[in-house]
């Protein structure tokens, strides 16, 4: 979100700037590791098999498909959270759908920077647009408008997109009740859906609306899906990156 430039105070306007980074102190220098102090693995990718062996010998996935089960680590690994896999819903289809959007070239549509900014790119099988239209222009006038938050009204501006595209809501229950909403109502249907909003007011029920969908309104998209308050942007975008790519 922009912001204007105002003047300061007095005090604030006669106040030293600070130095550009290349006149601060030691900005020439080589940098140094400090002494050693702690035992501590520190190989990224001996971190990463450790943590994802400790998730599978701890967690609970046997009641997941087959092929959920890296979606679901990866996921537990965003949050550390091994109790996790016991609220995980996972459409059956939605891993095979999800990847084949993607190597298609599909879009991943985000409702929130954080989750947008959480996918690793260099695993995205196409070079896929990861995008987020909160901050569009606008966003402000529909959300006043509608009566509703800015993420739902950001929400709308997928349309065009939406038709085979991978849908993440890490954030605002609002963007996943409005997601279906225009789902009901006629908008194209997305190869996925990641629906893990993350909060007190609306979020168990954003998710809980998202499993009854299908059955509802007899519109099938594959969907993951958290039970409860918990969610937010690491979950999300971990379960994008689980899709993204097969391997760990």
């Amino acid at each position: 979100m922009s912001q204007q430039n105002r003047p300061g105070t007095p005090e604030q306007q006669n106040r030293p700037s600070a130095p550009e980074p290349h006149d601060r102190p030691g900005a020439h220098d080589t940098p140094r590791r400090p002494g050693r102090l702690y035992e501590y693995i520190d190989d990224g990718p001996a971190i990463y098999a450790d943590s994802f062996a400790i998730i599978r010998r701890e967690a609970r996935l046997a009641h997941l498909p087959d092929n959920a089960e890296r979606l679901a680590v990866r996921m537990i690994h965003g949050t550390g959270q091994v109790d996790l896999a016991d609220d995980l819903v996972v459409h059956p289809d939605l891993v095979p759908s999800a990847r084949a959007a993607l190597r298609d070239g599909a879009p991943i549509l985000c409702d929130a920077t954080m989750v947008a900014t959480g996918v690793t790119a260099n695993r995205l099988p196409r070079d896929n647009d990861v995008l987020c239209f909160l901050g569009d222009e606008r966003v402000p006038a529909l959300a006043r408008e509608w009566r509703t938050t800015r993420t739902a009204a950001a929400v709308s501006l997928w349309e065009p997109l939406l038709d085979g595209a991978v849908v993440a809501v890490g954030n605002a229950p609002t963007a996943l009740f409005h997601l279906l909403e225009m789902l009901a109502s006629g908008a194209p249907r997305p190869a996925a859906i990641v629906g893990c909003p993350v909060g007190f007011v609306g979020a168990a029920e954003s998710k809980q609306a998202l499993t009854e969908f299908a059955e509802r309104f007899g519109i099938d998209v594959p969907y993951v899906t958290a039970r409860g308050r918990r969610g937010g942007s690491a979950m999300t975008s971990s379960a994008l990156n689980a899709l993204a790519k097969e391997e760990e």
